[in-house]
């Protein structure tokens, strides 16, 4: 059998995109050296897939930053304020991504938001009234010729233009039906073009078609391709769906006249009850996704050809494929020199993935496969015994009563409470706990991991960092500090480090955004606390000052969804032993003296179904509760935070109240401070910090542009439940850029509240 891969991690083996393009950011490589990088990571990738015998290789999926972008500047959709500032493409396109603050303007970056229900966050391209959608860029042609010189006859990549106009964000009173006419000319054009330059195929990937689509929704992507496809001429058009079904339009995309259509049989949950009901045309071929591509465990390939076996009876023409792009795992097993064989032979990676895809493809036709040497030993993995199961924390998740939720007393009589506790100003200031991880805090770090000195040596350096962080605080004028997290890596990675049950990689990188990478760590077994994990910091930090420091935690939904979770056992069950585990380390914290403690779940929203219909059956029955396993114990005094970035609460905006945490703060200031609006209509009783500035761009916010975001805020949110705060970490900026931030945050927190007492 053919296959095929929708797309590969681009960010290189070993990141080596992300180094190029911070060091041209910094301005110590040239834009030569940066694209000649590039190309040597298409290259690599290439290779790779045709070493393991792929068919349908894939071009254009790479990426400088972003594949939203990308498409943005290929259909011309860049909003003046970045054309106004006269530089050259690439450099555009980065203002875009980054923001921009230098002789030629002060802009600050498009939102960002994140990609469907993944970790990946995609730039939400911007619409408007002066936008004229048309072809004006060459990057996937160019691509595609860079394969062909090489020899290779790809499958060139584009984001489809139905997803595109569900994801934008239009302006100035514009709507999607405004660019329809356009965007089916500028498709047309692409068309056209692969089509002049040999092309076989090309793929529009639509996962906005899985989404819960109304009747406008169907009308509005049947339009647009019964308008782009009659421009296609020789070129077969393939496209792509993936995270999900797509049981609204299925019956009408099977109309359209796509060449190919690639459904997801991982996630899409019908995705065989629709083939089985409406059959499959044979003068289409259908590209299966039948191998994970967003999670790292290996696959069962009896299943998994069973599964095959079960799709051909109702399609004809099969090519095996992901299930999405594998974007969203590691590159490669390869540099996994430490991880234990017992456990590494259970995962497969980008490459792995490959093999797997090449191997399937020969046993499917064999007669006799459970014979087969490939099939014999990927069995051998599923049935012998697991590893790191723990009967002690299966009971303490059975034996959970209700009560283990519920805090006490209720919130507005704990907010009581606390003000007269804490005393603070009104408008309070903090941060939301990172502080910039400089070369010494990393150098430490490294130190310590390659034995050259002790923990006694490591702790001494962090504490002297705390110290520092403290003190800068103090000096800024904020009001609830934080001790800087100079301890730990990752948000995750450092508490799985504390648990039992997770395995750790060394060179396991997944791309999050642009240069942004993570690690995450990977769920193996059951979870359970094996040691305080942040309390001697937190303590030692509260011994600094008398202004409350905030004990900082990672909630137990956001350490799942940035794991690579187990697949023998439920999300939920995961979820509690993680709250179980946090719960401990909470009532330690409060024992320790820190009085306000915060539980981040930065990731509640990503892993919500995308479905509503399934939203609370399969997600928020289990989610919710496990947050609030986490803080359920503590005194009515202490304060409970926590924090959220990067997705659309609107939706859920009740449900992130029933939390029941007493403060929370969320990434606001991309999204243009759109939650206003649903923190205003909901009631919500939780106080709240929508964040005052963009910590991902290295712009500095100047004090007016600060006060002016807190007087918006002032029109839909009580003086007395506001806070003042940046919109996520600062780990990833420079001390200059941080402190000057900050600075400006804290004056113009001063400034509103004198107007406030006027």
């Amino acid at each position: 059998m053919y296959n095929a891969v929708i797309g590969f991690p681009r960010v290189g083996k070993l990141r080596e995109l992300k180094f190029a393009s911070e060091k041209y950011f910094r301005g110590e490589v040239s834009k030569t050296e940066l694209k000649k990088t590039a190309l040597e990571i298409r290259t690599e990738n290439w290779k790779r897939q045709k070493e393991y015998g792929i068919h349908y290789i894939s071009s254009n999926d790479f990426s400088y930053y972003d594949g939203m972008l990308d498409t943005a500047v290929l259909l011309n959709a860049v909003p003046e304020c970045y054309k106004k500032l006269h530089l050259d493409e690439l450099d555009t396109y980065f203002a875009m991504a980054r923001g921009y603050q230098g002789e030629a303007g002060d802009v600050p970056a498009l939102a960002m938001k994140k990609w469907f229900n993944t970790n990946y966050h995609y730039m939400v391209p911007e619409l408007d009234a002066s936008t004229k959608i048309a072809l004006s860029g060459t990057k996937p042609f160019d691509e595609f010729l860079e394969a062909k010189e090489q020899g290779l006859l790809t499958k060139p990549v584009i984001i489809g233009p139905f997803t595109f106009l569900k994801l934008a964000r239009y302006q100035a009173r514009t709507k999607a039906a405004d660019f329809t006419k356009d965007i089916c000319a500028a498709y047309g054009t692409i068309l056209t073009k692969f089509q002049e330059l040999g092309a076989e195929w090309v793929q529009f990937d639509e996962p906005a078609l899985v989404t819960d689509m109304t009747k406008d929704d169907i009308n509005l992507a049947e339009n647009l391709y019964n308008g782009i496809l009659q421009q296609k001429g020789s070129v077969k058009v393939l496209l792509q769906t993936y995270f999900g079904d797509i049981r609204d339009c299925y019956e009408t995309v099977l109309k359209l006249d796509f060449d190919g259509i690639g459904l997801d049989f991982i996630e899409g949950r019908k995705t065989m009850e629709l083939v089985k009901q409406y059959g499959f045309p044979k003068e289409k071929v259908l590209f299966a996704g039948i191998i994970n591509g967003k999670n790292i465990w290996k696959s069962n390939y009896k299943k998994v050809i069973e599964q095959i076996k079960e799709i051909k009876e109702y399609a004809e023409n099969v090519v095996l494929s992901t299930s999405c792009s594998l974007l969203h795992v590691p590159y490669t097993l390869a540099y996994e020199e430490k991880l234990n064989p017992k456990v590494k032979q259970y995962f497969a990676f980008a490459v792995e993935k490959l093999l797997e895809l090449q191997e399937l493809s020969v046993l499917t036709e064999c007669d006799d496969y459970n014979n087969e040497k490939e099939c014999v030993n990927n069995q051998q993995v599923f049935e012998q015994e697991r590893l790191y199961q723990d009967i002690e924390v299966k009971n303490q998740v059975a034996n959970l009563s209700e009560d283990m939720f519920v805090r006490t007393p209720e919130r507005k009589q704990r907010q009581e409470i606390q003000k007269k506790t804490f005393g603070l100003p009104s408008l309070p200031t903090t941060t939301i706990g990172s502080f910039p991880q400089t070369q010494e805090v990393k150098r430490n770090r490294t130190n310590y991991k390659r034995g050259n000195i002790d923990k006694a040596a490591y702790d001494k350096q962090v504490f002297a960092f705390i110290k520092e962080c403290i003190e800068k605080q103090e000096e800024i004028g904020i009001d609830v500090l934080v001790h800087g997290e100079y301890e730990r890596n990752d948000m995750v990675e450092f508490f799985g480090e504390n648990l039992a049950g997770y395995v750790f990689t060394e060179k396991a990188w997944v791309q999050s955004y642009g240069t942004r990478c993570v690690k995450p760590p990977i769920i193996f077994g059951d979870i359970k606390r094996i040691r305080p994990i942040t309390v001697e910091y937190s303590a030692y930090a509260q011994s600094l000052t008398d202004k409350p420091v905030k004990g900082m935690l990672t909630g137990p939904v956001t350490i799942l969804n940035w794991s690579f979770p187990r697949e023998d056992i439920s999300l939920k069950e995961m979820a509690y032993q993680i709250g179980i585990a946090i719960r401990e380390e909470v009532l330690d914290l409060e024992k320790a003296g820190i009085s306000i403690i915060q539980i981040d779940e930065a990731a509640l929203k990503e892993k919500l179904p995308i479905r509503k219909s399934d939203w609370y059956c399969e997600y928020l029955e289990w989610a919710i509760p496990a947050f609030r396993l986490c803080h359920s114990g503590v005194k009515p005094e202490t304060q409970i935070h926590t924090h959220m970035c990067y997705s659309e609460f609107n939706d859920i905006i009740h449900d992130i109240d029933n939390m029941d945490a007493d403060v929370i703060s969320f990434e606001a200031s991309r999204s243009k401070l759109t939650i206003l609006d649903a923190i205003q209509e909901s009631g919500f009783e939780t106080e709240v910090g929508p964040g005052v500035y963009d910590i991902h761009s290295p712009r500095v916010p100047s004090v007016d542009e600060i006060v002016e975001a807190l007087q918006k805020m002032l029109t839909k949110i009580d003086k007395n439940k506001l806070w003042v705060n940046p919109d996520c970490g600062l780990k990833t900026r420079g001390i200059p850029e941080t402190d000057a931030s900050l600075k400006n945050m804290v004056e113009a927190a001063r400034r509103v509240r004198s107007q406030l007492s006027c």
